[in-house]
């Protein structure tokens, strides 16, 4: 067994409208995310926990955000490249556990829809994804930041 820890912060945009991408799934907001790639913070934590539980280097390493090769990407296909480089056929994913922290825009309503994206681009049953929005109470609003743990297991063991 394996655990990796990732986390991801994207600050909101003064210029850029909405809507955002969170576990590759769009959201309505009336502001964006300062980015090079797709800003899914959600997933940048993702791919960075599956990286230290796979001992890879992380995403600024594999995907340089100078690199204008990125710009734009979506972030749901950074997961699919790491996920051919470091899991498939190799090692299988436990189980994920994602935070993400914003006052806005509530998540309530998308959530099952994030855990069901997330379990379909990992291949692995939605009782393996747990997702959890968090607010600040109004004391963090300067951008959206997101968490991830996932436990992996090699298949040789």
């Amino acid at each position: 067994m394996a655990v990796g820890l990732g986390f991801d912060f994207h600050k909101w945009s003064e210029t850029e409208k909405g809507p955002i991408v969170l576990g590759a799934v769009s959201i309505d907001c009336d502001r964006g995310l300062v980015a090079h790639s797709d800003g899914d913070v959600v997933l940048h934590a993702l791919i960075d926990a599956l990286l230290g539980a796979s001992g890879m280097p992380d995403i600024g390493d594999l995907f340089p955000d100078e690199k204008k090769e990125y710009e734009g990407i979506s972030s749901a296909q950074l997961l699919k490249s790491v996920f051919d480089r470091a899991i498939a056929g190799r090692r299988s994913i436990v189980n994920v556990d994602i935070v993400i922290v914003l006052d806005k825009p509530k998540l309530s309503e998308k959530k099952q829809e994030i855990r069901r994206s997330i379990a379909s681009l990992l291949q692995i049953e939605e009782n393996k994804v747990g997702v959890k929005a968090k607010t600040t109470e109004g004391l963090f609003d300067k951008g959206i930041y997101s968490m991830c743990v996932v436990e992996v297991k090699d298949e040789n063991t």
